[in-house]
Formats: structure tokens, C-alpha cells, sequence
């Protein structure tokens, strides 16, 4: 079965929750989480949760347990928290649990961010894997940051990913 094939099998709707790393920002002010939960509705996904948790590895870390033992969602989209100062702790708050890593996502997120902002791509970092039969992303905060993966990655290939995950 070919790439064609697995996406033709893949299903049409994704369960998603999105989570929001920042400790100074609440629900209502959070202009990238609202705008994936908004995305992803407008390609036709069900979001059954948004949070937003402050930028703390263990808060992080039980706020998405939390949310894949609660809603059982096929896609976990983290924003925030994945730059490189100290506060920067999303990251190494996931990673420990994925079981797979999909070390391409922060490949090609790296580039196409280099295409978009030069060098200043140094300073973002992204990851994904599997954690609970669920695809986690990790992405930066910035608004664009986020349309970046979201349009150029995760939304073109979230059905095939969950195809792979469900049916192996």
C-alpha cells in the first residue's frame, strides 16, 4: 500500500486538543492557540480541548497527560514555550514522553522557518512524536510561527499520520 493509498484510507475528521504554553497570557488573549483551534475547525477537525498552562515542565507535562487521558484526542497541538531561554521548558517537558520521535517535523520546520526568517531560525525549536497512540506537536508561540507549521506541515499530513497510528 503506497503513500496514495494511505491517505485515501485515511480518516477525514481528527480529534485535536491545543495547548497554550505561557504564563502571562489567558484563554481569551492567547492569539495562536485560538487561531489553531480555528484552523483546524475550518479543515473540518473536532478540537475537544484548549488550555492554557504556564511555562513550567511539570504543569506542562501533567496538563497533557491530563488532556490524552481525559479526551483521548488523535493530535495534541502544543504552542509556546519552546525557544531558548531558561523559561523555554515545553520541549523537555514532552519529549521524555513520546514513545516515537518524528525528528523530521523540527527538520522541516527548522527550514522552512530559515526561508521565512534567516538565521534568526536558531533561536526556534519544534518537536513531535507519539505519546498514548496520539501525535504531540510541539511548536513556537508566535502567530506565525504557528501558521508555518500548521499550514505547511501538520494540516497536510494529520489525517495520514492518524491513518498510520490507527491501523498501523
Amino acid at each position: 500500500m503506497g503513500r496514495a493509498d494511505h491517505r485515501a484510507d485515511a480518516p477525514d475528521v481528527v480529534t485535536m486538543a491545543v495547548v497554550s504554553v505561557s504564563s502571562t497570557r489567558t484563554l481569551s488573549e492567547d492569539k495562536s492557540g485560538n487561531w489553531i483551534r480555528k484552523r483546524a475547525e475550518k479543515e473540518g477537525h473536532q478540537v475537544v480541548a484548549h488550555e492554557v498552562v504556564p511555562d513550567d515542565t511539570e504543569a506542562i507535562r501533567n496538563v497533557v497527560i491530563g488532556i490524552l487521558n481525559q479526551h483521548s484526542p488523535d493530535a495534541v497541538l502544543i504552542t509556546g514555550g519552546t525557544g531558548i531561554s531558561p523559561k523555554d521548558v515545553t520541549i523537555e517537558a514532552v519529549r521524555p514522553l513520546f514513545e516515537k520521535e518524528l525528528s523530521a517535523f523540527g527538520t522541516l520546520f527548522a527550514l522552512l522557518s530559515f526561508e521565512e526568517i534567516d538565521a534568526a531560525a536558531m533561536l526556534s525549536r519544534a518537536a513531535a512524536g507519539i505519546v498514548q497512540e496520539a501525535v504531540v506537536f510541539c511548536m513556537p508561540g508566535s502567530l506565525n510561527a504557528c501558521k508555518t507549521a500548521c499550514e505547511k506541515l501538520i494540516f497536510p499530513e494529520i489525517c495520514h499520520l492518524v491513518r498510520h497510528l490507527r491501523k498501523g
